[in-house]
């Protein structure tokens, strides 16, 4: 089976991150062919299996705009027989604009993916999101989104869909014996602070971190935009001394398997992949209950701890007890582990494989 998995980039970002795991996971099974199709030219932050063919189709310069140059290209590549794959699986949502239009004029089969909620719009492109989501995706062959949340809003544009989860790139622990440091930790752009919650966390933690003196809250990410306003916050909140910025990280395994809780505020997610990490590294995890996302991952207080969305004070007592109750968090976190099966590399292999070959068995 000739399989193309269509993407913007292959620079670092979660969509990308999940295709390159689950392109070298499918490139293992000798009955598939698979190839990379990159729509513009960029510096790859993920390496790809030997067996997986790549594809860069930047060209046509002279076209202006991203959108307009990608059909041009994509149709040209196609328009050659040879080229064409028995399957097409294109990354979110301009893409998915962008490889439906072409897929359906060569009658080639299509999955398309949203990594996101429906509840988010790509930035200054909310008109072709929406045109896209209404009119484009009930003629792909079938969506795939992250979460239940998401299904029923697809379903009523007349598109098939399917929940297909991310796979954790973390190999859970095996031995979650060792001691960890007091370190709340929260992981994510800072640039894009709002999103992630990181302003309402420094309003939640300053009282926790004054009334316990030997903990310490750490945010891993990038972000100068993001971090002047952070640490603006947290200089005003008197908690310098125990707030760390680490800036981005290579090693944030490390970190998760040396620190106690984590802490998802965010606004929005789509499956937030941060907390399948976390848990994979035993960290005792707690969320705001978002519109997406958290509960998929999280059954409150059997694997970590659900609060109502963005009620701070009820966060703040979660965070409170879980410092204060080592059991509890201890119990958490090995539930955590053994939560993950579902979400490991083989299982998610498995369900994409299957249904490619239930696409490809229909003419």
């Amino acid at each position: 089976m000739k399989i193309d998995f269509i993407i913007s980039t292959l620079g670092g970002g979660g969509a990308e991150r999940v295709l390159s795991l689950m392109v070298n996971s499918l490139a293992r099974n000798n009955n598939n062919q698979i190839r990379v199709i990159t729509l513009l030219k960029a510096k790859d932050s993920y390496t790809l299996d030997p067996l997986v063919g790549r594809v860069i189709l930047d060209k046509n310069q002279s076209i202006p705009g991203h959108t307009l140059r990608s059909l041009i290209n994509l149709y040209k590549f196609y328009k050659t027989k040879s080229n064409r794959p028995d399957i097409i699986i294109s990354f979110v949502t301009l893409t998915n604009f962008i490889a439906i239009n072409v897929a359906k004029l060569f009658s080639i089969k299509i999955i398309a993916q949203e990594h996101n909620s429906y509840l988010r719009f790509m930035k200054n492109r909310k008109f072709l999101t929406l045109f896209t989501r209404k009119y484009l995706y009930k003629k792909a062959d079938m969506i795939t989104v992250l979460t239940s949340f998401d299904v029923s809003y697809y379903e009523n544009f007349g598109a098939k869909v399917c929940v297909m989860p991310n796979p954790c790139s973390f190999i859970p622990i095996k031995n979650n014996s060792h001691t960890r440091e007091k370190v709340i930790l929260s992981v994510g752009n800072l640039n894009r602070y709002h999103h992630k919650g990181f302003d309402n966390l420094i309003e939640i933690i300053a009282p926790i971190l004054q009334e316990k003196p030997k903990w310490k809250l750490k945010i891993a990410g990038s972000g100068d935009e993001g971090l002047a306003i952070l640490k603006d916050l947290v200089k005003k909140k008197n908690i310098t001394n125990q707030v760390i910025f680490t800036g981005f990280i290579n090693n944030v395994s490390e970190i998760m398997y040396n620190s106690s809780i984590y802490v998802l505020p965010s606004r929005f997610e789509g499956l937030p992949m941060v907390l399948l990490e976390a848990m994979s590294q035993g960290m005792a995890c707690i969320s705001f209950n978002c519109k997406t996302g958290p509960s998929d991952v999280i059954s409150h207080n059997i694997n970590g701890l659900l609060i109502e969305d963005q009620n701070l004070d009820k966060m703040k007592m979660g965070i409170l007890e879980l410092i204060s109750n080592e059991h509890l968090r201890l119990r958490l976190s090995n539930e955590g582990i053994k939560s993950l099966e579902k979400y490991d590399i083989t299982s998610v292999t498995k369900k994409y494989q299957i249904l490619l070959n239930k696409l490809a068995r229909k003419q």
